[in-house]
């Protein structure tokens, strides 16, 4: 009896060793979130520093977003490791109260459990931020798992780089997820057209300020240990997206970091579903269940 009670005792340490938050010191990842950027605009807008930045890492660009090619379906789907037909956001204007489409499943406010949710409930110390400047993106998450959220109505630029910063500077010591979002190069498209000049100058004036934002971490001393993505939700076509064109479907994806791959061109299929995959495969973290995205095992050393 007492073997048994000692074998009893032993299984629920290593449980409650395997459910105690991990430690992650240090360990940072910034998601560079340029809304509407197709592979076309990407390949040609002049983006030196986005060039600079993921010539020291892995870059794909035949990425498939998830359907429909729309804005808020797909970076929740990026932020949730899912598609539509788990997480339910399928429309720009979604909203928790509103929802057609249940989630496969929900935290205890009714959302589809996020990628800060599960970074928060499983890493210890975890720090996130939320940085955007189009009022509904924030709608599919649950806020209390987020640390920062930071948003400027002012869709034609990206002032709160300066508040992301300053956020990365006070939690230097913590591990941490900063989503940094800009939906302006979007605007543009449907503005003045994909393709065209003003849409590809709006894609250069991201590269301008996120080559600001860079040069600000490499002066504090942050720019190495860090990994960086460069992601994507939709291209366009004529002022439009939503179908189902090569032009709407296939964005730039890409990553840099420590245990990333330099100068390494990703062949294998991916899609933006992975993105919140991969960022818990960073903090060695196990995805939910309900989550079907995965991880391009290629990308890593």
């Amino acid at each position: 009896m007492r073997k048994i009670y000692m074998r009893f005792a032993v299984y629920a340490g290593l449980i409650a060793l395997m459910t105690m938050p991990i430690e992650a010191k240090n360990k940072r990842v910034v998601m560079l979130a340029l809304d509407g950027v197709s592979v076309e605009g990407f390949k040609r807008a002049h983006t030196p520093n986005l060039d600079k930045l993921l010539a020291e890492g892995a870059l794909s660009l035949t990425t498939r977003v998830v359907m429909p090619s729309m804005t808020q379906a797909n970076w929740t789907s990026q932020l949730t490791g899912s598609g539509p037909e788990q997480h339910g956001v399928y429309t720009n204007d979604w909203q928790l109260d509103k929802a057609v489409l249940p989630p496969v499943d929900k935290d205890e406010k009714g959302y589809y459990p996020s990628l800060f949710k599960v970074l928060k409930d499983n890493v210890k110390g975890m720090k996130t931020a939320f940085c955007y400047n189009w009022g509904n993106l924030i709608n599919p998450y649950n806020k209390d798992y987020l640390d920062a959220v930071i948003y400027d109505e002012d869709e034609a630029r990206m002032p709160y780089c300066d508040k992301a910063f300053d956020f990365i500077v006070a939690n230097r010591e913590k591990p941490m997820v900063v989503f940094l979002y800009t939906g302006h190069t979007d605007g543009a498209g449907h503005t003045y057209k994909w393709m065209s000049s003003e849409y590809l100058k709006a894609i250069e004036e991201a590269d301008r300020q996120i080559g600001a934002f860079l040069e600000k971490l490499s002066q504090e001393g942050l720019l190495e240990d860090t990994y960086f993505m460069l992601l994507s939700d939709h291209g366009g076509l004529g002022y439009e997206h939503g179908g189902m064109t090569v032009d709407e479907m296939i964005v730039p994806w890409g990553i840099v970091g420590p245990r990333i791959k330099k100068g390494f061109e990703i062949k294998e299929p991916n899609n933006t579903v992975n993105t919140a995959s991969v960022i818990l495969k960073l903090f060695n973290v196990k995805q939910p269940l309900c989550w079907t995205g995965e991880v391009p095992m290629s990308i890593f050393r």
